[in-house]
Formats: C-alpha cells, sequence, structure tokens
C-alpha cells in the first residue's frame, strides 16, 4: 500500500496527540543510525521491530508535511527477510536493517519520483540512483521519499502543490529547503538518517533550521546519476542525520571512505573566519548563538584567524544563477532522456505551482535566457576565479576549514516565500538562505552545517565547516571534534510530548 502524507494549505496544524505506542518505540526512534544497524546486524534488536517504530512515528508527525511516499508493507518484509537471514560477518554491511528517507528527486526504483511536481506524478523510475544502490548494497533499506520544494528550486521547502515542510520547533515555520521533508522527518525522529541533494545549500539549510546535521560532499565525491538535476556543474546528493557520526558511516557506506573516525582535537586547529560576506549581516538571533559557538571552539583550543573570501562572495553573486539556469534544461532532458519519457521544457514550466519557483523557469525563455556566452565566462573564468580564492586562502593562512553561520537568519513563517525579514529589512528569502552555503556549492567544496542550539526565538541555527576541495573525511573528523565542543543537538517540544507519552 502506497500512502501520500501531504497538506495543502500553509495553515499550521494542530500538534497532534502523541499516539499510545509502547514506550520502546519511543526509544527505538532515538537510536542513531549506526547503533541501530549494530544492534540489528548482532541479533540484538529486529529490524521488523525498529522498521515498525519508525512507520508509527511518521504516521504520528504525518501532518508535519515530511513524507511525499511511504510503503508500510513493502519495508516490513523487506526487514522481515533480514530477520529471517543470516547475521551479516562484520564490517560487510555497515547499514544492515536501517530504514533511510530519500529527497523525492533520488530515484528509488519501484517508488515515484516527483521532483515535488504534480507534472512528475506518473514517473516511477525502474533503475535506482547511483547512491541508492550503493546504500541498499551497504544493507540499508527505503523508509520512504521525502517533500522539496518544487523542482528543488527553492529555499523555504514550502512546496504549493503537496503542502509545506514544517518545521519540527515550530509548525508555523518553514524547515527550509530544498530537502525539507528530510529535516521534518529527523528532526521529529522518524529516521535515522535522510539522503538529500544540494546544490546551493539544500542539505545544509534545512539541517541548520532543524537542529541537524547536514553534509555536502565534495562534488562527484558521489554518483550523480538518477538525481532530477538542476546544474551538474553544482549538484551533489548527501547526507542529513541527527549527529555528526551517522554521516561518517553514510559517507564510508557510499564512497568506501573509514568506517570509524577519530574526532579531530581542536587544540591549535586553524580555522577562518572570513568577516567580510559571510559574517555581515546576520539576523540577531542567529548572532549570538554564532558568537557563543565561536567561543566554545575557542576555549577548546581552536585558532580563529580572520581571512578574506568576499572576493568568493562577489564571484558567487555574479555567476551562480548564470551557471545554473543554463545547465537545468539540457540536464532536465538527459534525465528524462535516462528514463525514456518525452520532455517538455514549456510544458513543464506551464506546470509549475510554487510562485517562487516559476518566475525562474520562465527566465529559461527568450531574451532572459542565459547566453552561451555569459555561461561560458561564468563556468570557465568566474568559477576557476572563485576555485583559486578557496584555495589561496587555506594555503595562506594554512587552514583546516572556514567556519561562519550557515544561514544568516532562522526559519520564517510558512508563506514568506519571496521576502523574508533579515536584520530588520525585506530581503530576497532566496538570496538571504543560500548567501553563506551557495559559494562552497559553486566551488563543489565539501562543507558540513553542525547545530549550534536555539536562538533566543525558540529556533534552531547551524554553524558550517566549509572544507578545501577533497578534504571530506578529514573535514568530517574535524566536526566531530567541533561537534563535541557545541551545544547538545535540540530536540524539538513534539518529540519530547510523545517521548513523555503525552
Amino acid at each position: 500500500m502506497n500512502r501520500m502524507h501531504a497538506l495543502t494549505d500553509s495553515a499550521a496544524p494542530a500538534v497532534p496527540s502523541a499516539p499510545a505506542a509502547p514506550t520502546t518505540f519511543t526509544t527505538l526512534t532515538d537510536l542513531s543510525a549506526r547503533d541501530a544497524a549494530r544492534r540489528m546486524a548482532s541479533g540484538e534488536l529486529r529490524a521488523t521491530d525498529y522498521a515498525r517504530a519508525l512507520l508509527a512515528r511518521a504516521e504520528a508527525i504525518a501532518p508535519f508535511g515530511a513524507l511525499r511516499h511511504l510503503d508500510p508493507e513493502q519495508l516490513l518484509s523487506a526487514a522481515a527477510a533480514l530477520d529471517a537471514g543470516p547475521r551479516p560477518a562484520a564490517g560487510t554491511l555497515p547499514l544492515h536493517g536501517v530504514p533511510l528517507a530519500f529527497k523525492d528527486n533520488i530515484d528509488v526504483a519501484g517508488m515515484p519520483t516527483t521532483a515535488g511536481s504534480p507534472w512528475m506524478a506518473d514517473h516511477t523510475p525502474r533503475m535506482h540512483a547511483g547512491v541508492t544502490q550503493r546504500l541498499l548494497d551497504a544493507g540499508a533499506l527505503v523508509l520512504g521519499k521525502t517533500n522539496l520544494h518544487e523542482w528543488s528550486q527553492g529555499v523555504t521547502g514550502h512546496n504549493h502543490a503537496f503542502g509545506p515542510s514544517r518545521n519540527p520547533f515550530d509548525a508555523a515555520h518553514v524547515t527550509g529547503g530544498s530537502s525539507g521533508g528530510n529535516a521534518a522527518l529527523l528532526g521529529l525522529r522518524a529516521a535515522p538518517a535522510a539522503i538529500g541533494t544540494d546544490t546551493g545549500g539544500s542539505v545544509r539549510v534545512p539541517a541548520a533550521l532543524c537542529g541537524l546535521v547536514g553534509f555536502r560532499p565534495t562534488v562527484h565525491r558521489w554518483p550523480d546519476d538518477g538525481l532530477v538535476p538542476i546544474s551538474p556543474t553544482f549538484d551533489t546528493a548527501g547526507v542529513m542525520a541527527r549527529c555528526v557520526d551517522d554521516c561518517v558511516l553514510v559517507d564510508h557506506a557510499v564512497t568506501g571512505s573509514p568506517a570509524h573516525l577519530a574526532a579531530t582535537p581542536l587544540a591549535g586547529v586553524r580555522l577562518g573566519v572570513p568577516a567580510a560576506y559571510f559574517w555581515e549581516d546576520v539576523d540577531p538571533p542567529v548572532a549570538e548563538l554564532a558568537r557563543d559557538s565561536m567561543e566554545r571552539l575557542r576555549a577548546a583550543g581552536a585558532v580563529l584567524v580572520p581571512c578574506d573570501l568576499a572576493e568568493a562572495g562577489a564571484l558567487f553573486q555574479q555567476a551562480s544563477m548564470s551557471i545554473s539556469l543554463h545547465e537545468i534544461l539540457p540536464a532536465l532532458a538527459a534525465y528524462f532522456a535516462r528514463h525514456g519519457r518525452p520532455f517538455d521544457a514549456r510544458a513543464l514550466t506551464d506546470a509549475v505551482v510554487s510562485p517562487d519557483v516559476r518566475p525562474l523557469f520562465e527566465r529559461l525563455f527568450g531574451d532572459t535566457a542565459v547566453t552561451p556566452e555569459a555561461y561560458a565566462h561564468a563556468r570557465h573564468t568566474l568559477r576557476p576565479r572563485m576555485q583559486a580564492a578557496y584555495r589561496e586562502c587555506f594555503a595562506r593562512h594554512q587552514l583546516a576549514a572556514l567556519v561562519f553561520p550557515t544561514s544568516p537568519l532562522t526559519a520564517a513563517r510558512i508563506g514568506d516565500d519571496v521576502e523574508v525579514t533579515l536584520c530588520g529589512r525585506r530581503v530576497s528569502a532566496f538570496s538571504a538562505y543560500i548567501r553563506n552555503t551557495g559559494p562552497a556549492g559553486m566551488a563543489g567544496l565539501p562543507a558540513v552545517s553542525l547545530p549550534m542550539g536555539l536562538a533566543s526565538n525558540g529556533l534552531p541555527a547551524g554553524l558550517e565547516l566549509t572544507g578545501a576541495e577533497g578534504s571530506d573525511t578529514a573535514l568530517l573528523a574535524l566536526a566531530l571534534g567541533a561537534e563535541k565542543a557545541l551545544p547538545l543537538a535540540p530536540v524539538a517540544p513534539f518529540v519530547q510530548k510523545l517521548a513523555n507519552g503525552g
């Protein structure tokens, strides 16, 4: 049976009463992916019991708009098969029995991939995306497909066709996007980890706004096939979880990198602080949290090094849209060809529902389309200049990573899709939320967003660590160290309510 969870308006739902589920269900939903896999591989925990616990939680949080597709029978059947089979040899199936959620622009064979668009409602891929296949080969199961901003072309997670994903800390506020359903699902503990995509911040922004960890790998480190694209130059799949160690585990399953990493001690670690651009115009609640987080890192021994990357910010503002808007239609045509589907760019655009997304697609036609000359200049001159600026900054200051607020503001209210208030001014929501995450996406760099706790307005915010190209493993080890110095990840009120049985 395929169940569809979606809301069709932006009014905040009444928070449902907690179901009368056994206490063990609440306990199981708190498990990390690594701990759950270990328990199932050892026989301490049955995969079916774990799957039932997550399904019960998914049912309880349905009004938060996290899931687009859920097939309980398929999941329980797969879990039962694991329980009936032999236990895996040590180290062979690192994700044994762990149900993962997949953003609904990542192909899972036999399950719809809508990319958040009603126009794609009849699209059911017959083959897995490369990242999906690697995770299933590592023993993972599929929990379901998650809600997202339409065509991944937005930053709030408000899908006007299927309903918004809602912030676990306040259902009237956005999750951030475009991987918003992942954030709602994880923040409400209906999955231990979720796979999203990140072009300019679509993993890191919702992670920051919902008190989670989000990891964007170096571009092309993870397989690209089977992802509904925006920009092949920028796009990558990535992982969201409640702790850095689960990102380490998933990265291991995808790439064969080390399965365990020791946390890098912060003593003597040089972290670049790019004051210009990345630390400018940070909303007061986020700025207060960020200052506290920086002091925590300093107290743990990190050396905070002022550096200048304003050029990277300027190049991002100048070139990123020229690249992504020129690449999207050819990339979508290639995706459709992979699945033997006809592609009609005009019909796709006419079917766009979300008011913040439609203008982006309309710019792809006629006089507003990016010219080949403008694209070539942005792609082959400005982007390399940005990458060189990052390399020079890392080398000159001998940096392990750059550090700054993931996004300059916390989650806006649902409905503030076009403009938000930042530092008392109305500004573009799209530009505000990806201002700090976008440059690393354009440069193809790895980055991790870590939770900083709750701001004075009761909403989470995140701190980003950006690493040099190809430094993914070292960056994750550093994130493990930074995680120890930062506040514990916050727990959403509804999760606390469920834990108390009320």
